[in-house]
């Protein structure tokens, strides 16, 4: 798959994708800005547009000539890097670096608005940087990568081949020899416009030539993008988090005990959530005027925000996936500065999460900005600065001697030298409490709602003699190591009501809900996945249609929502390599898919001609469809999901506000299909949702298959 841009809508078909993976986009979104963008537009940057239209001039779609004058520019640019991302000496990051400026006036031109002076500015900056790092890379040279101060770079992301931007800070005192300090720095909110990409690369993008003033930090910045708009860096959004710190880390000296993670406004929502559910990874957390509870963040006093509809239990249950509150008691593990305006109208939510500090035991640093409302004043601003710093001075303890990590959900599952392998019951709260004795003693207090759990390096290790590992009441005894065994770590599990040493962490040793393996569907497009269409013949014209309906809504909003080309191939394109190294997402019926059909005996579902059944839900095949996700069963699938006809459960509607992006649906759901002509707008879907729910801890299906 190629991550360069299709070329914009006029473009010729020369220079698109290879046919299995071209998905033109229709004609209504191509020009300018079409209804449904416009809708997703914040609605305060919208009140304030109107507030000075009268004042400001027409808007001015781009003419037909401006069109064709700056695809002309741009069609012999793309052609010219897609031959220099195979060329000798030009690295992926290097080639992204420069595909990023393409990328973003592809997404301007097909999306829009460019309908002013300022944002036809940004496409022709857009076409010059492209041009001007292009020509750097044809002659062997990237000075970007030397400046100090402020750039923009690019990666290629693993999840579907796109290129993503990212922002950087390099201060002038860095030093390639030492190892240097990282902050994370989560931006806010951003609508998820077409020119927004080439607004986010100028916010950072200050030209190749040596800074006049760089940075006086002593540390550097990365800004990543998150795919942009609402999606509170969940799910890919995370992804895109971890994949720019891990650019950063392949150009630069980064002491991995020194990163810190901050972030404001939504911003700040992506720092609560970020740090408390993966409290090893960072020396210390900023979150600044961040809500860390749907509810209280959806019922903020903002007169533009909707209001959550009733949510269903499924729904209500997944909550505790995504709220940041959930996972307060991991902030004895990693140190927490937050910081918020007490006139902001999310105040609420920080009184909220003092209190839930309160109630779990943890001294709270909170900065109360008196009289500030959503931006906090240079001075607090300063202020937590300083206190992140002295946490980051100090670093994260690689063996810390006691651990008590808490979790609702296997996506969440590792902290330092513990990780949870299995739960009594997901999305309730799991907690264990572990000490390291200073004769290398582990005693583990009862384990709450866990069924079996690892111990890794360092908590054992090489040793002349035995270990005793105390688990609640069970006394287990680790066998002596000499030195030069290769030390893995050891799962132990509750058999029968007792814990037991059950053997060294292999995948192999790992059945049922399992880290990486745990739901819902939306988790399946956090990590490298494919979209498989089937091409044969449907058992059930109204559920083809149906299923064909949800692949075009994913391929319409994953373009627009999370700035790539869905990965999409036909059934017979589908190769052994997909299998082994990607989540499938498989859409039609076992008569449309075989794809289908080679998982269907090893799912917990039934379905035939006739019936389609999970579990308890009965209902006729002819004109109901299934939604799920389960591990892949095939044959060299070891890691990887499979999904049946869906993609993200959240659509337009829920992406115009971050705190509706939640998993709409839990592990499966069932449809009742409604009339879905092909020629219906990509976005709409008729189906009618009978019920959701959730796979137990075996995969098993409720009230068995």
């Amino acid at each position: 798959m190629n991550s360069h841009p299709r070329p914009p809508a006029a473009l010729t078909p020369a220079f698109a994708l290879t046919p299995s993976l071209r998905h033109p986009v229709p004609p209504s979104l191509r020009l300018t800005i079409p209804a449904r963008i416009a809708r997703l537009l914040l609605l305060p940057i919208a009140y304030c547009l109107l507030a000075i239209a009268s004042a400001a001039p027409a808007p001015s779609p781009l003419t037909d000539a401006e069109r064709a004058a700056i695809l002309s520019e741009f069609q012999p640019l793309q052609t010219r890097l897609t031959a220099l991302r195979t060329a000798p000496g030009v690295s992926p990051d290097r080639w992204a670096d420069a595909q990023i400026f393409l990328k973003g006036v592809t997404w301007a031109l097909d999306f829009g608005p460019v309908t002013d002076a300022k944002n036809r500015d940004l496409v022709q900056k857009g076409l010059r940087r492209a041009r001007e790092r292009s020509d750097a890379l044809a002659a062997g040279r990237h000075p970007w990568t030397d400046k100090r101060g402020r750039t923009v770079r690019g990666f290629v992301s693993a999840i579907d081949d796109s290129v993503q931007p990212y922002g950087l800070v390099v201060p002038a005192s860095y030093d390639p020899a030492k190892p240097a300090r990282l902050d994370v720095v989560l931006h806010g909110s951003r609508a998820a416009t077409g020119i927004g990409e080439l607004l986010f690369l100028f916010t950072h993008d200050t030209g190749d030539a040596p800074a006049a003033a760089a940075g006086t930090n002593n540390f550097l910045e990365v800004h990543p993008m998150g795919r942009l708009g609402e999606n509170a860096y969940r799910f890919e959004g995370e992804t895109d988090v971890d994949e720019a710190i891990e650019a950063v880390c392949r150009d630069y000296r980064i002491d991995r005990s020194r990163i810190v993670l901050r972030g404001s406004s939504l911003g700040g929502v992506g720092a609560w959530q970020l740090g408390l559910k993966r409290p090893d990874r960072w020396a210390a957390v900023g979150p600044a005027a961040g809500p860390v509870d749907t509810y209280e963040f959806a019922n903020s006093p903002w007169k533009h925000f909707v209001r959550l509809d009733p949510l269903t239990p499924w729904q209500k249950t997944m909550l505790h996936l995504v709220d940041a509150i959930d996972y307060t008691a991991n902030a004895r593990l990693v140190p927490v500065v937050a910081a918020m305006g007490d006139k902001d109208a999310y105040y609420s939510s920080h009184l909220l999460i003092e209190k839930a500090f309160a109630q779990e035991g943890i001294p709270f640093t909170g900065l109360v900005d008196r009289g500030a409302g959503h931006s906090i004043t240079a001075k607090v601003y300063q202020e937590q600065l300083r206190l992140l710093g002295e946490h980051a001075a100090r670093g994260v303890d690689p063996a810390p001697k006691h651990l008590r990590f808490v979790t609702w959900t296997l996506k969440f599952s590792r902290c330092h030298w513990l990780e949870i392998l299995g739960l009594g019951e997901h999305y309730q709260r799991a907690e264990i409490d572990a000490r390291i004795a200073p004769d290398g003693a582990l005693t583990i207090a009862e384990p709450r709602n866990i069924t079996r759990f690892a111990v890794h390096p360092p908590a054992i290790s090489s040793r002349a003699s035995a270990t005793t590992i105390t688990v609640g009441e069970t006394k287990l005894t680790l066998p002596a190591q000499p030195a030069a065994t290769d030390i893995r770590p050891i799962i132990i599990g509750k058999q029968n009501g007792r814990w037991e040493l059950q053997g060294p962490l292999t995948p192999a040793a790992l059945t049922g809900k399992r880290p990486g393996l745990q739901g819902p569907l939306d988790d399946a497009f956090a990590r490298p996945f494919l979209c498989v269409r089937g091409t044969g013949q449907p058992w059930h014209p109204a559920v083809a249609a149906w299923a064909d309906a949800n692949l075009k809504r994913f391929t319409n909003e994953w373009r627009r929502h999370y700035r790539g080309y869905l990965p999409i191939k036909n059934d017979t394109d589908v190769t052994d390599a997909d299998v082994r190294d990607r989540n499938l997402i498989l859409f039609g019926d076992p008569g449309s898919n075989p794809w289908i059909s080679k998982v269907l005996p090893q799912l917990p579902l039934q379905w035939t001609r006739e019936t389609l059944q999970l579990g308890k839900e009965r209902h006729p095949a002819a004109d109901h469809g299934v939604q799920l996700i389960c591990p892949n069963p095939l044959p060299g699938a070891t890691g990887r999901y499979v999904v049946l006809n869906s993609g993200h459960t959240y659509h337009d509607s829920e992406l115009r506000f971050s705190y509706m992006v939640f998993p709409r649906l839990g592990d499966w759901a069932i449809f009742k299909t409604g009339d879905n002509p092909p020629t219906a707008p990509a976005p709409n879907v008729s189906e009618t949702l009978l019920t959701s729910g959730f796979f137990d801890e075996a995969w098993g299906a409720p009230g068995g298959r």
